[in-house]
């Protein structure tokens, strides 16, 4: 795991995006586009062609709230693009096996809260204290005192393997697609961790992130350029699983679908050992 103390050439290449980003407090929204939802290179394409008006805004805001941390920020959108991209490389491709694994676990729970209990359900058991009733999600001893209508747009729910503490956040811009920002399950965390270990071991690393991402309805490409392997070798584990009997695919025209057997979702779920 690469070292990003204060003082090392690894924390110099990657400062911009730390000097935007402060522990506690205002950071701007463009560092968080939507269009992040669909990978890594389309949410920094997003952040590369902010407009020039909306980076000037948002920087001023930054400044304001901020104003030691301002005078370090001396942003250039390539550079900060930059950066955020060998930050991902040296601080988060080396756990995102460990991360992906924890968000699987998190959405298979606010699906099963979704679909026992619906929407009051769900969104009552985000985070402690956060409650939802009438139509109204509130969330108490936010940083500010506001309210954000959503007027139709739907809320988007971002689940956070780093955020500190329980209390959701929302971004600053209410014109923005509206998003709620909260913690994953604790819980989730240690036992998630538990099987995908438990997974590779078996199965091996990349069989295993294989297998989970048959679960998540990736494509073979989509596989492979998030594994960062080939699609060829792709295809050669997904042959292993299905052998094996934990994978079905099935041809529809020029596509391939892939999907868990039973046997194959069996142990994808099976709850960790101690």
């Amino acid at each position: 795991m690469a070292r990003l103390g204060p003082h090392s050439a690894l924390r110099h290449e990657v400062s911009p995006p730390l000097a935007l980003n402060p522990p506690l407090g205002y950071f701007p929204d463009f560092l968080t586009p939507a269009e992040g939802l669909h990978g890594l290179d389309a949410g920094l394409e997003a952040v590369a062609a902010t407009p020039r008006r909306r980076l000037r805004r948002e920087l001023e805001t930054f400044a304001a709230a901020h104003p030691r941390l301002a005078r370090r920020a001396n942003i250039h959108l390539a550079d900060l693009v930059r950066a955020m991209r060998r930050y991902h490389e040296i601080a988060l491709a080396p756990v995102w096996d460990r991360i992906r694994s924890v968000f699987d676990a998190e959405r298979a729970l606010r699906a099963r809260c979704f679909a026992e209990s619906g929407v009051a359900g769900l969104l009552n058991g985000l985070n402690p204290g956060t409650t939802f009733q009438d139509g109204v999600l509130e969330v108490p001893n936010y940083s500010s005192t506001r309210d954000l209508h959503l007027d139709g747009r739907g809320l988007l729910l971002v689940p956070s393997y780093f955020k500190r503490g329980d209390k959701p956040m929302v971004l600053a811009d209410p014109q923005l697609t509206p998003v709620l920002i909260y913690s994953v399950a604790r819980d989730l965390r240690v036992i998630a961790e538990r099987r995908s270990h438990g997974l590779a071991a078996l199965l091996g690393r990349t069989r295993a992130a294989v297998l989970e991402l048959v679960a998540e309805g990736s494509t073979t490409t989509a596989m492979a350029a998030g594994l960062g392997i080939s699609a060829a070798a792709v295809s050669q584990h997904l042959a292993v699983l299905r052998q094996a009997g934990l994978v079905v695919s099935v041809r529809t025209g020029n596509f391939v679908h892939h999907g868990l057997t039973g046997l194959g979702r069996s142990l994808l779920t099976a709850p960790a050992g101690g």
